[in-house]
């Protein structure tokens, strides 16, 4: 795992200074040093104008032979690759039947030949792994860049004067010493909107995130672009989810899955899919764990993990003083039963409040999901003792385990069939009532209690039903109500334009009222998983220098999940029932069978107390900046309002607090 950064400059518009390409990397390069603290590495082609810059975090072949940039054999190609092929030894025994020799024993050597030995497309399309890589080709003066399936591993393209740069993180380009960003109002609105930037959007004009699967050819002779205006190049898939999709869906149909009551060969297969998906991304030359947070995906990461291992596995959780959130007691029951080497870290709000500060640096684009917090504790905790941890990162996306997949399948197709402006009036009346209202009538009604955040959830069902279409409808579930509530206008609003997930939610409305449970989770795996979970994963693990490694992402294992009928996702309103079988085959089902309490933090507890100071003084100091992007009065009502317990919206004001954070750590100032 390490870090990349780089330019292509034509001759014509760079000038003709020897060091010009070294100076301006070496700032970009010195911001990546906590993806690679072991090593790093500079190669140049004056000539080209092209220059890579690398960041080491030593995994596999920890010797120089390791080293990147790394050449390929011939020296045609040279490569700067950030992430891991698991399947590195199968294709370097191929290779080398094929007569290529080889220097060392890294994944990365057996990259760079393959792209040479078989064409980009075709070797990436051998690749079992997560990554994003830049390779030069010297000979045919052609710059490529790509990124995994999923978007595991990230990649950001920048036109700079005369060119572009490139980096693995935002933060790397905004240390480029001649080129100045401005912010993207767009952006600002995705953002706020969703609680993350969906790709190709960054917060910035002229920066632009590619897409998970997509590959990017930049001759040179066309890397100036046709001028400063000019947008990034945004390439063209070499996989797609919607691609799997529509694969999966169509083997479904040829070859149908087993009936409900006859589905032990599911759960085998996927047993199968999984032990070897974990097998390969145990092979590191260094300490390797696992986080486990106790609920499903992780548990069933780490029994396979577990069964697969010769002595036991060091598992890393933490624990909140708020007992909602908290899920060490679960993951401490399970550590206990598989026999791992477990390791629990109690974190308090003050505890919280001393990492706040450091988000906006770790995050360098904005990023609202608070479970950021504990993602960055747990990866701090496990760095202490490993340098590679697995995660249940994925199980949600791919088998349908949020609330929203089994609840969103049941009433939107009611919703919709109701006629519009009955439903648009019951949708306006359960908002009109507050928050507050809705929770105190929750605690009279029987079972008080079992409803948690019932004025939320009342609210969020009215916007539902306000929705003029299925589609809609289903995007009120993945939106925040910040925008709206900040800022008036903006991106967004329509059934594409500017808003990507807008525009493939759309896609997927079939006219009729239903929105299937394919849709949903095409959506989530396109957008919400890279652009949010993936990037935080990214983000708070990179920062201490620890690789994390998803197997559930395993894209053999999302291609298969394409061909299962919706019964083996969700049974009696319950996601990831297949997952939940194969866990129950290794744990008790006592330790698996309890509500979902989500990787998440006491957030409202936190700022209306140890939070409290800081965030006020962060959203009611005097600040022109923030008033020319925000409604004042707005910002101020939402702050009273929750600090005087009238909204229980927490998540709009982390939204607005997170990106101002941000915007002071890099010093964005509106236009």
């Amino acid at each position: 795992m390490c870090g990349f950064t780089g330019l292509i400059l034509p001759v014509a518009s760079r000038g003709r200074e020897p060091s010009a390409l070294a100076s301006r990397l070496a700032p970009m390069s010195q911001a990546l040093k906590h993806r690679g603290p072991d090593d790093q590495g500079l190669w140049e082609d004056p000539g080209a104008g092209v220059g890579l810059a690398f960041r080491r975090l030593s995994i596999l072949d920890l010797t120089p032979a390791g080293r990147q940039p790394m050449a390929s054999e011939s020296g045609r190609f040279v490569m700067v690759f950030n992430g891991e092929v698991y399947n590195f030894r199968d294709l370097r025994d191929e290779l080398r039947r094929d007569g290529v020799t080889f220097r060392g024993d890294s994944d990365s050597e057996v990259v760079v030949n393959a792209l040479e030995r078989w064409g980009v497309e075709v070797a990436l399309n051998r690749f079992v792994g997560m990554f994003a890589l830049a390779l030069w080709d010297t000979r045919d003066q052609v710059l490529w860049l790509t990124r995994d399936r999923m978007g595991i591993k990230p990649l950001y393209l920048a036109r700079v004067p005369g060119g572009l740069a490139f980096a693995s993180e935002l933060g790397a380009l905004l240390r480029d010493p001649e080129t100045r960003f401005s912010l993207d109002p767009n952006g600002l609105d995705l953002y706020l909107r969703y609680l993350y930037l969906p790709a190709p959007f960054t917060p910035f004009r002229g920066i632009r995130k590619l897409r998970p699967g997509h590959l990017v050819r930049i001759p040179l002779g066309e890397a100036a672009g046709s001028g400063p205006s000019d947008p990034p190049p945004e390439g063209e898939p070499w996989w797609s989810v919607a691609r799997a999709r529509r694969g999966g869906e169509e083997m479904a149909r040829t070859a149908p899955g087993p009936e409900p009551g006859h589905d032990a060969a599911a759960v085998d297969h996927l047993e199968a899919l999984l032990r070897d998906a974990v097998s390969l991304r145990m092979i590191a030359d260094v300490p390797l764990g696992a986080l486990l947070s106790g609920g499903v995906d992780s548990s069933v990461v780490v029994a396979l993990m577990q069964q697969l291992s010769t002595s036991p596995v060091r598992t890393f959780t933490i624990g909140f003083d708020d007992p909602t959130h908290d899920e060490s007691d679960h993951a401490r029951a399970v550590a206990r039963h598989l026999g791992t080497e477990h390791t629990e870290l109690p974190v308090s709000g003050r505890e919280a409040l001393d990492v706040v500060p450091s988000l906006p640096g770790i995050f360098d684009e904005p990023l609202a999901d608070p479970s950021q917090i504990p993602t960055w504790l747990v990866s701090r905790l496990a760095r202490r003792d490993v340098t590679v941890a697995l995660t249940g990162d994925g199980g949600d996306e791919l088998f349908a385990g949020y609330t929203r997949h089994a609840a969103g399948g049941r009433l939107i197709p009611r919703t919709q069939r109701l006629p519009g402006l009955p439903r648009r009036l019951m949708g306006r009346a359960l908002q009109g009532v507050s928050e507050p209202t809705w929770d105190r009538l929750a605690a009279w009604a029987p079972g008080a209690g079992a409803v948690r955040l019932a004025g939320q959830k009342a609210h969020k069902l009215g916007r539902m039903m306000a929705a003029p279409s299925a589609a809609e409808a289903y995007r009120t579930l993945l939106s925040t109500r910040a925008q709206g509530l900040l800022r008036t206008g903006g991106v967004g609003e329509g059934a594409g334009g500017d808003d990507p997930l807008a525009a493939l939610l759309h896609g997927g409305d079939g006219g009729d009222g239903t929105f299937t449970l394919g849709a949903m989770l095409e959506a989530d795996q396109t957008y919400y998983l890279p652009d949010d979970l993936l990037q935080k994963v990214d983000r708070a693990s990179m920062a201490v220098s620890l690789e994390a490694r998803v197997p559930l992402l395993d894209h053999r294992v999302v291609e298969w999940s394409w061909t299962l009928p919706d019964h083996l996702k969700i049974r009696a309103g319950e996601g990831k029932w297949l997952l939940r079988q194969l866990l129950y085959r290794h744990v008790p089902r006592a330790l698996v069978d309890r509500p979902k309490t989500g990787f998440t933090v006491p957030l409202a507890l936190w700022l209306r107390g140890p939070l409290k100071g800081w965030a006020q003084e962060l959203l009611l100091a005097p600040s022109p900046e923030r008033d020319h992007l925000f409604h004042p009065a707005a910002v101020r009502r939402a702050w009273t309002d929750f600090a005087e317990g009238r909204s229980q919206d927490a998540l709009t004001l982390w939204s607005l607090l997170m990106f101002e954070a941000w915007r002071a750590e890099w010093s964005v100032a509106p236009d």
